[in-house]
């Protein structure tokens, strides 16, 4: 039985914080799909995952992931992390505000043996907005 939460925490230490993408190949399984509202035309497998990898890493390039709490049942694995880096460069088309932000977030991975086949990404990307200068929410309530 694959340890699902070593393959997890593999995926935050080598693909979002030692930056090494090709670990992905291991990792996830050719046909994997990722579901994030933010990014909703990623290809599928590995190149998938090193795109959305990529764009974060051009937009936070000191950003590190820290995985909080890990949850199994059966083939599926919550994650609860925090993300936290400076925005040094264009960010979804944004350019950089040099601002820190932290976030957190929620990954549910589905797993087929030892690799990860689908992925459901929930991240505050309200707050990251607000912390990098980009949104401001209620100074005044509408009339």
């Amino acid at each position: 039985m694959p340890d699902k939460r070593a393959i997890a925490m593999r995926y935050a230490d080598e693909v979002w914080n030692a930056k090494n993408l090709d670990a992905a190949d291991e990792l996830f399984t050719a046909g994997h799909t990722y579901h994030d509202p933010l990014m909703p035309d990623l290809p599928a497998g590995p190149e998938g995952v090193k795109l959305r990898r990529g764009a974060y890493m051009e937009a936070m390039s000191d950003a590190v992931v820290t995985m909080n709490h890990l949850i199994i049942e059966g083939d599926h694995l919550a994650a609860m992390w925090t993300y936290g880096g400076t925005n040094d460069g264009e960010l979804m088309g944004i350019p950089a505000t040099g601002k820190r932000a932290e976030i957190d977030g929620i990954h549910t991975f589905r797993f087929e043996g030892d690799k990860i086949a689908e992925t459901w990404v929930f991240a505050d990307t309200l707050g990251l907005l607000q912390q990098l200068g980009l949104v401001q929410i209620g100074a005044t309530a509408p009339t």
